[in-house]
């Protein structure tokens, strides 16, 4: 059957605006390529009603990621919302949330297509201790490609106050997450696809296929150091990434 993505993309906004993010009559269906033209069109359809689109998420970039929802390339989101470190999150306004701990890049130039690692380096402007909130809208693992057609399980990003990237080496950043005053796991830059500033790479040539391109001034969430966390209320989130910064939350 041919996929007409202009119905899909229909059926999808149809179906958000009931409240079902993965409509059951979509499961396997969907190649890859298919959910994130449909994700492009339901962000269009966001932005056209006065949302903003402020940059974009890379995810199931770490190995324990990918162990955890058994998906083993990186995946693209977007993103049309921020909120500063120590903002807290209502617990009733989300959707089974969790964490991922994450440095987040804003850039001061555009790009591209295929890019190299000197280029999307010479690209960024700041870099940011950051959480990706993300929300369980539906079985990820089971169904990848509709979860890709929900924006990739994405909420919303804390950002901690951006430092310069100067010459800091990003596969060596150490982060260490604590919840509720205790420290449940560390980990490195490294973990990040080698490096977090790959991620930027690998989105440059991805969004290329769809004819969209990393502009000037966006944010790019560049993949979680560690395991993906569920939040519950009453947690308190704090993320220390060496060199780099502090990003906290908690949940009411």
């Amino acid at each position: 059957m041919t996929f007409d993505a202009a119905a899909a993309i229909d059926e999808f906004w149809q179906a958000r605006s009931r409240g079902e993010y993965f409509p059951r009559a979509w499961f396997d269906r969907l190649s890859l390529d298919q959910a994130y033209r449909i994700q492009l069109g339901l962000i269009d359809r966001r932005v056209a009603r006065g949302e903003r689109q402020i940059g974009w998420k890379v995810g199931l970039t770490a190995k324990p990621i990918q162990e955890q929802f058994g998906f083993h390339e990186p995946v693209f989101g977007c993103i049309l919302e921020s909120v500063a470190s120590g903002t807290p999150l209502k617990a009733s306004a989300l959707i089974q949330p969790g964490f991922e701990s994450e440095l987040c890049l804003r850039m001061g130039a555009t790009l591209a297509g295929r890019i190299s690692m000197t280029a999307a380096r010479a690209a960024v402007a700041g870099v940011h201790p950051a959480l990706e909130i993300i929300e369980t809208r539906g079985d990820l693992s089971a169904q990848i490609a509709v979860a890709m057609a929900d924006n990739a399980q994405q909420k919303t990003v804390v950002l901690g106050d951006a430092v310069p990237l100067a010459d800091k080496r990003l596969d060596q950043v150490a982060c260490r997450v604590d919840m509720n005053g205790a420290t449940v796991v560390e980990g490195t830059g490294a973990a990040v696809l080698g490096d977090p500033l790959n991620s930027v790479v690998w989105l440059a040539g991805k969004l290329a296929e769809f004819g969209r391109s990393i502009r000037a001034g966006d944010i790019i969430m560049t993949g979680s150091f560690v395991r993906q966390f569920p939040l519950t209320g009453g947690d308190q989130v704090r993320v220390e990434f060496a060199g780099v910064g502090v990003v906290e939350t908690r949940v009411g």
